[in-house]
């Protein structure tokens, strides 16, 4: 009984922390108050700006009522930027001079003053939307004081930073630079993604090395990208790649690298691949309507028609026309198009969105008294152009509507593209190291690929799937593809790609950064870790320190001799168990402490609560288990749930113990009847506007799936009846059974087959 009561209390009393705000919450307007010592302080910041070297002025700063000390506070921005300006971009380092002195993990603001922008809505707006599909920044909007005097609204934009990377990429010392044109003579032709040859001095006018070292990876890159690009995919995530051109050139953000060369951050990810990263979204939605590569400013039905081609064969755009002219890729790209444009454009989300966001801010702009434009026309731009001539700014929506309709009628988006249904595996339950065949049913394509890695740090790797009653797809022609692949100790992470003469089509159709999942239970895995743990377990020194626990899912003892735990996958024997035994079905704590001179299971390395690895490794240095996590929240573990088998969700520590959920108020039964019918846990998660649920069935059954708040309130039921045995899912767009959107915060779901209910999984609503 004191077991459970302890647990119970630990919830309640922890659980207010998952639900806590971050600083970048997208509902949130922050408020920053700087204060100089220096009254001239805009004419120091003017004159360090026109120096160049990024020095900054120490200040003090209070956020949110926080104070922060000797910050580091300088003027950024190109064109933004104006010495007569009040309003200027700012860019703050909380810990310029204080080593760790960040709010919540983050150490460098970076503020923009809606330059160009008399929305105030695009840069927030480009970033929610863009998140969907490929690693990105957050935003909101912050209060900027200095001495006590208001300077205004400012878009509050998350720093490209170390921190960055390693919560969207799990590692953050690779080569990275900043896409930066510096020194290039007026009258020479912009050229991006160029190779110059191997003197990396080439390159200096064009990128900006933000790693300490990294030249040589970028000019192999380059060189592999033009002059060789049948294995570009070795040097370049090419499906992230296509997701960028098809979001700026859907949404005219020219003042990006498909037109300018600049406004972007190329990172070498542990897969060796490099991963383009957008930057600096004031100008979308055609805020900047100039073509480079040769012609005038563009009218608005020119914007509203940009060619989806652009630049595909002019030679000085090798970030383009090095890959559209694959046919391939040329209808993954036109299939990314069409799934941003279906998303957020067809149904209008994105201008009910852009009115929430105004309608958040609007007394705010309305205080600000050196907004560069006025409140009408901050009113006005949503819908309609604001200025004339080079500076006027076309409406979003004027923009976008007629966008949409001229991308729809474009010839090479009629095609049909493949139909994709049922996918299902055999065996259902997968255990490592054997074979799985993946089966999908497809009509109107002539290739079926299956895109699958076993690692989040992995690149995909493509494979065909064949119709050809050889590869347990039933009869040759029948419309089933399967392929067989081999498990390994972790999960697979997969995708279908179906393609024919003329469209393509994925499934899920934001792919590569959504995929399914098929879980691969080991005999030893990854239970349980708590990377902050401030307040919760000490260990035998009376120390709060980062803890990982495994659990024996046998009924036999497990010698962990010849064992390592790591968390840098480039280091797998990181370090090494010491001759220990994990009892059957019990628990290991190992705490990540970087304190091996302490008794016990000590570790040489501490956990980073900005998120990480884990990984368990055999004596035959093989992969048992992995788990690769993103930013943590203080004094609340991941764990497996169900306990050693499901996936990770956040949760009250349950250190050495079985793993619970934790709800309330919603009827649970881990264990159906129907024994062998799987709720997958949704993906996104967290997920804005909506979310897929996924489940596979042993047997035809009739389904429903419903969703619960943090209460235990019913808020929707998702009915999907009569369904044949095999794979499925359904979409959950945030809305109740009347209709109306329901608030940001934790939902829980669960699947009911007749009287047989699933486990409860949890998941998150951001808005």
């Amino acid at each position: 009984m004191k077991r459970i009561i302890f647990v119970l209390l630990v919830y309640f009393t922890m659980i207010p922390n998952v639900f806590s705000q971050d600083f970048y919450d997208i509902d949130t307007i922050n408020n920053i108050e700087i204060i100089f010592t220096e009254t001239n302080w805009d004419e120091i910041l003017d004159s360090l700006y026109a120096v160049g070297n990024e020095e900054r002025l120490i200040g003090t700063a209070i956020i949110n009522g926080v104070q922060y000390d000797s910050v580091g506070i300088r003027y950024k921005g190109n064109s933004s930027y104006n010495p007569n300006r009040i309003k200027n971009p700012l860019n703050i380092k909380l810990d310029h001079i204080i080593d760790d002195q960040l709010i919540d993990g983050y150490g460098t603001l970076k503020l923009a003053n809606c330059f160009k922008d008399p929305s105030f809505v695009r840069e927030v707006l480009s970033y929610e939307i863009a998140r969907n599909y490929l690693p990105a920044v957050k935003a909101n909007f912050i209060n900027v004081y200095i001495n006590g005097n208001l300077i205004g609204l400012y878009t509050s934009v998350q720093s490209v930073d170390k921190f960055f990377l390693e919560n969207n990429f799990y590692c953050n010392d690779n080569a990275f630079f900043k896409g930066e044109l510096t020194n290039l003579p007026p009258q020479e032709p912009v050229v991006v993604w160029g190779c110059f040859g191997p003197d990396s001095t080439n390159y200096f006018n064009y990128y900006e090395l933000k790693s300490d070292t990294g030249w040589s990876d970028l000019i192999e890159f380059l060189d592999t990208f033009n002059n060789n690009t049948a294995t570009v995919e070795d040097v370049l995530n090419v499906d992230r790649h296509l997701w960028m051109l098809a979001f700026d050139i859907l949404m005219v953000n020219l003042d990006a690298p498909v037109n300018f060369g600049h406004n972007y951050y190329l990172y070498k990810d542990d897969a060796g691949q490099f991963n383009p990263i957008m930057w600096d979204l004031n100008e979308n939605f055609g805020g900047f309507g100039m073509l480079l590569g040769g012609g005038q400013p563009l009218n608005i039905i020119q914007m509203q028609q940009l060619d989806p081609f652009l630049y595909i064969t002019h030679p000085n755009y090798p970030i383009i026309n090095k890959i559209l002219p694959n046919t391939t890729y040329q209808k993954m790209y036109i299939a990314h198009v069409k799934t941003i444009m279906e998303d957020f454009f067809s149904n209008d989300w994105y201008l009910t969105k852009a009115l929430e966001i105004q309608n958040i801010i609007d007394a705010d702009v309305q205080a600000d008294p050196n907004k560069l434009y006025s409140y009408s026309d901050f009113l006005k731009n949503i819908y309609n152009l604001v200025g004339s001539g080079r500076q006027s700014i076309v409406g979003i929506t004027q923009l976008m509507d007629a966008r949409v309709t001229f991308l729809t009628n474009h010839p090479a988006f009629r095609f049909a593209a493949p139909d994709i249904g049922n996918i299902s595996n055999t065996p259902v339950n997968i255990i490592p190291y054997s074979n799985v065949w993946i089966n999908v049913e497809v009509n109107n394509a002539n290739s079926v690929m299956l895109g699958y890695r076993h690692s989040i740090l992995d690149k995909f790797e493509k494979i065909q799937m064949f119709d050809d009653g050889s590869h347990n797809d039933g009869a040759a022609g029948d419309g089933i593809y399967g392929v067989s692949v081999s498990t390994s100790n972790t999960d697979i992470q997969y995708y279908i790609y179906a393609g024919n003469n003329d469209a393509a089509m994925f499934s899920p159709e934001r792919a590569e950064y959504e995929y399914y999942t098929l879980r691969i239970t080991g005999n030893l895995v990854i239970n349980e870790f708590m990377a902050i743990n401030d307040a919760t377990i000490p260990d035998r020194n009376g120390e709060y320190d980062d803890w990982v626990e495994l659990y024996n899912n046998t009924d036999t003892a497990i010698s962990l001799n010849g064992y390592y735990l790591s968390d840098d996958g480039s280091n797998l024997t990181r370090w090494a168990f010491p001759d220990t035994l994990i009892a059957a079905n019990d628990y290991l704590i190992i705490w990540t402490d970087n304190d091996v001179g302490q008794a016990g299971l000590h570790t040489n390395f501490k956990l980073s609560g900005s998120g990480e690895t884990v990984i368990l490794v055999d004596s035959s240095q093989a992969v048992v288990d992995e788990v690769v996590f993103g930013q943590q929240t203080a004094d609340i573990s991941s764990g497996r749930y169900p306990n050693g088998m499901g996936p990770f969700i956040a949760m009250s520590p349950t250190f050495s113990v079985e793993n619970v959920d934790g709800i309330t108020g919603i009827k649970k039964n881990p264990t159906p009847t129907l024994s062998t019918f799987t709720l997958y846990q949704n993906y996104p998660n967290p997920f804005n506007p909506q979310t897929t649920i996924s489940y596979q069935l042993p047997v035809n059954a009739n389904v429903t799936i419903n969703i619960y708040n943090m209460l235990g309130q019913e808020v929707r039921t998702l009915i999907n009846e009569n369904k044949s045995a095999g794979y499925h899912s359904v979409v959950w767009n945030g809305k109740d059974n009347s209709g109306q959107w329901v608030t940001s915060g934790i939902y829980f779901y669960q699947l009911k087959t007749g009287s047989d209910l699933s486990e409860t999984k949890r998941m998150m609503l951001l808005k």
